[in-house]
């Protein structure tokens, strides 16, 4: 099991370290409902993030998905590049 931290840095600022994969996503999923829902702006770096694939797309558009359904403005900082392209080749880069 690959490990990862979501960092709470105040005002609805985080840092998320460790590895976005199929290892990871639905745990930092589940560790990010609790800690995101009291911000009505989000910002998360991912620059501290190690393997990133398909899973951790996901994690993003999901993310993406319940900011806008909360009416809550959410931005990333550092996509790492593995996600970068695989959102160009799946056509979903524009959401970030």
């Amino acid at each position: 099991m690959s490990d990862f931290e979501l960092q709470d840095l105040g005002d609805g600022r985080f840092e998320l370290s460790g590895d976005m994969s199929f290892e990871t996503a639905d745990q930092i999923l589940k560790s990010s409902e609790s800690s995101f829902g009291q911000y009505q702006a989000l910002e998360i770096d991912l620059t501290k993030v190690g393997k990133a694939d398909s899973a951790g797309l996901a994690l993003l558009l999901e993310w993406k998905a319940q900011a806008i359904q909360r009416a809550v403005e959410i931005k990333f900082i550092g996509i790492p590049d593995s996600l970068v392209a695989i959102a160009k080749t799946t056509e979903v880069g524009e959401l970030f």
